[in-house]
C-alpha cells in the first residue's frame, strides 16, 4: 500500500508527540508546522525539535503564529502537560533546525506543490491553517483531505469552558475561518477520544516491549497521566494518536455522521463551542464528517508500531 502523504500541524505536547511518532511509522511526513496552544510557541517549537532528533529524519519544522488571532487565551494546558509541554523532563538542547519560513507560508507552498496528494492533519488550534486560509482561500482545493482533532460534539469539552474543547476553544476564531473555508473535513473530537481510551495496564505492557520511542514518551507522559487519573479520567487517553490514525487510514473509521458544524464566538457561557445541526434543521451544507468509532484493535497495532513494540 502506498504510504500515506501527511503534512501535519501541531502544538507538542504529550498527545501530540505520540501523534507524530505514529505519523513517522506509518506515513511521509512533508513537515510540520508549529502553533503555540498546550504551552507557548518556544516550547511547542522546541518540542517538535526535539522529536525530530529522536526520530534520526529530515522532516522540516516551520514556525506558527504564537497567538490566536483575536483574543488572547484563557488558558493554555501546561498543567497537564508540564510547563514546556513534554513533562519537565529537561532535555538538552535540540539539534534539528528550524526553518526560516513562517508556517502559514510553508502551508500554502507545499500544497502547491503536491496539489491533491497531502493529507492536512490539524493537532493544535487552528491559526496558523486560518492565516494561510486568508493570505490563499483557494487552500482546501489542493488538500487531499483535512482531519482535525477538535470539538466535543454533544458538549462535554476539556477546558474551563464546559461546552469547549481545547484546540477548538483557544482559538474558536480560527476555528470559524477554516470550518466555513473547507466544504469537508474529518472531525475526530475530544468525546471520541475519551471512548477509545487505552488500558492503562496493556498500555504499559507496550511502553515496556517498545524501543527508544517508547521510552521516550514513557518519560514524557507522566504528568498527563496523573492529571487525567486525579480527574476522573479512566485509561490511556490519545486524543491526538487517534486523529493520527483516521488520517493514516480512513479505513479504521467505524462509524461516523456528516452534520453541519460550527464554532460559537459569541456566548457569555459557550464561546469554542462547537455546535452540530444533529437534526439537520438549518439548511446548512454538511462540512464535517465527524468519526463516532473507530476499529480499536486495528488503532492499538498502530500505536504499538509507533512505540517499537509489535507483536
Amino acid at each position: 500500500m502506498t504510504r500515506p502523504q501527511l503534512l501535519i500541524d501541531t502544538d507538542p505536547g504529550v498527545d501530540d508527540a505520540l501523534a507524530i511518532l505514529m505519523a513517522h511509522a506509518h506515513a511521509d511526513v512533508a513537515g510540520l508546522s508549529i502553533a503555540a496552544g498546550n504551552v507557548g510557541l518556544g516550547h511547542t517549537v522546541r518540542n517538535a525539535r526535539t522529536l525530530v532528533d529522536l526520530l534520526g529524519v529530515a522532516t522540516p519544522i516551520f514556525a506558527g503564529c504564537a497567538t490566536p488571532l483575536v483574543r488572547a487565551p484563557d488558558e493554555d494546558a501546561a498543567f497537564v502537560h508540564g510547563q514546556d509541554g513534554f513533562g519537565d523532563v529537561g532535555f538538552p538542547a535540540p539539534r534539528a533546525a528550524l526553518t526560516d519560513e513562517a508556517a502559514a507560508l510553508a502551508l500554502l507552498r507545499l500544497t502547491h506543490e503536491r496539489p491533491g496528494q497531502l493529507t492536512l492533519v490539524a493537532l493544535a488550534p487552528l491559526t496558523n491553517l486560518a492565516l494561510a486560509l486568508r493570505i490563499d482561500p483557494c487552500l482546501p482545493e489542493r488538500v487531499a483531505r483535512l482531519v482535525i482533532m477538535g470539538g466535543a460534539v454533544t458538549g462535554h469539552g476539556n477546558t474551563g469552558n464546559v461546552p469547549a474543547e481545547f484546540n477548538i476553544g483557544f482559538d474558536p476564531e480560527a476555528a470559524h475561518v477554516v470550518f466555513e473555508a473547507f466544504p469537508q473535513f474529518e472531525l475526530v473530537d475530544w468525546e471520541a477520544t475519551l471512548r477509545h481510551a487505552f488500558d492503562d495496564a496493556e498500555f504499559e505492557g507496550w511502553l515496556k516491549q517498545g524501543d527508544e520511542r517508547a521510552g521516550f514518551y514513557d518519560s514524557i507522559a507522566g504528568t498527563a497521566r496523573a492529571y487525567n487519573a486525579q480527574h476522573g479520567r479512566r485509561g490511556v487517553i490519545a486524543a491526538d494518536a487517534l486523529a493520527m490514525a483516521v488520517a493514516i487510514d480512513p479505513s479504521i473509521v467505524t462509524r461516523s455522521e456528516k452534520r453541519a458544524v460550527a464554532v460559537e464566538l459569541d456566548g457569555r457561557l459557550t464561546r469554542g463551542a462547537t455546535v452540530v445541526d444533529w437534526a439537520k434543521r438549518l439548511g446548512r451544507p454538511a462540512n464535517a464528517d465527524i468519526v463516532l468509532e473507530v476499529d480499536q484493535a486495528r488503532f492499538a497495532a498502530m500505536v504499538r508500531r509507533a512505540l517499537g513494540a509489535q507483536d
